[in-house]
């Protein structure tokens, strides 16, 4: 079953989209387990839907697929627009189990996304570890922030950033960051990872990246500094670009990883 629509959200203030995956023999008696599932910086609630074959993965599975709607924020309390963060960690779980028999242990929680969806998942995951205990980022954007902030604050920076990624992404940067685009250890993902190194309690994270992807350099540094922090970590990489094709096929491993 899916469900599309619009829920109020008080944190944000406004009306934002919602879409919801059940299983093919939906049926009283719950709890089933959650997979809340991130979409990329040109998408919505629905991309996953339209794009991939996310509803075929579902219909054999116990797991309930929420698709929020984040715009172009990065999954971040912006400085300048909603927060989507805290709408994302706090508020959409309280109205998804208001409504939908879902299950509120960490083990039964999955986070999951692509691009900017895929640093969105990590950073959830490693900032609420109590909440979710599987994470999936496939291709993921600004897995070293702190290093691209610093680029464009370089004289030239701007510049060499917009010929690159467009005027629209560094706006949307001002956005979230300010003028200033001030960094904070909150933003990064290892210096959030490396917080756990006396914790028992660790997300599992399934990371991919195709090697054609130009992502894929930070992906292998990534993998390089997260092997000696602890976590129960996997990297795949197979041939693919930054695509859905390529997301499509890392979304169905990572269901397949995680058991959802």
């Amino acid at each position: 079953m899916i469900l599309r629509g619009t829920v109020f959200s008080n944190i944000l203030g406004k009306d934002t989209g919602i879409t919801i995956v059940t299983p093919g023999n939906l049926q009283e008696g719950g709890p089933y387990k959650v997979a809340y599932l991130l979409h990329g910086l040109c998408g919505d609630s629905a991309t996953w839907v339209d794009d991939s074959m996310l509803p075929v993965y579902a219909r054999e599975g116990r797991t309930i697929f929420i698709l929020p709607d984040a715009a172009r924020s990065f999954y971040t309390d912006m400085r300048h627009g909603p927060r989507y963060f805290t709408y994302l960690v706090e508020e959409l779980p309280q109205l998804c189990k208001a409504v939908f028999q879902i299950s509120a242990r960490r083990e039964d929680t999955a986070i999951l996304g692509a691009s900017m969806g895929g640093y969105g998942a990590l950073k959830c995951a490693l900032s609420r570890p109590e909440q979710y205990g599987m994470c999936g980022a496939f291709s993921s954007a600004c897995l070293f922030l702190k290093d691209g902030l610093a680029e464009q604050q370089k004289p030239g920076g701007k510049q060499v950033f917009i010929e690159q990624y467009g005027e629209q992404l560094y706006l949307d940067f001002l956005a979230i960051f300010g003028e200033e685009l001030e960094w904070k250890p909150e933003y990064e993902l290892l210096e959030l990872a490396k917080r756990f190194q006396n914790k028992e309690s660790k997300p599992a994270i399934y990371m991919t990246c195709g090697s054609s992807d130009s992502f894929q350099p930070s992906h292998t540094q990534f993998r390089k500094e997260m092997e000696p922090l602890g976590f129960d970590f996997q990297y795949e990489e197979w041939p693919g670009g930054h695509d859905f094709f390529f997301f499509d096929h890392s979304l169905k491993r990572a269901i397949h990883h995680f058991g959802l």
